[in-house]
């Protein structure tokens, strides 16, 4: 399985196991109670939205990462279109993390 499907799985496992929020108020809302491990965001969200998300992991010390297309998180967790996520578990959170650093790496 390429590292892409790994993370779209971990998003989908996630959603299915409720560990995961969707939606920019959602993930807004996850990030400052500090229930959110991680924040992905699509990488084709605005660059406003990415800013938003970017400056508000930073103040709460949140990992954020870009990745994908508003479509693709959006297909993984069963939805239609979503900017960003939140995984609100720990050990699918450190997991998905792991992936997405590897991939950062090779890129």
């Amino acid at each position: 399985m390429s590292q892409h499907n790994k993370i779209l799985s971990y998003l989908s496992l996630a959603a299915r196991g409720r560990r995961l929020v969707s939606g920019e108020f959602s993930t807004e809302q996850a990030v400052k109670k500090r229930k959110a491990h991680i924040v992905i965001v699509a990488g084709d969200a605005s660059e406003n939205t990415k800013k938003h998300f970017r400056d508000m992991c930073t103040y709460y010390k949140v990992n954020i990462y870009f990745y994908g297309s508003k479509e693709q998180l959006g297909h993984a967790i069963g939805k239609e279109f979503r900017a960003s996520v939140a995984i609100i578990d720990a050990n699918l959170a450190s997991a998905a993390e792991k992936v997405l650093i590897e991939e950062q790496g090779e890129a």
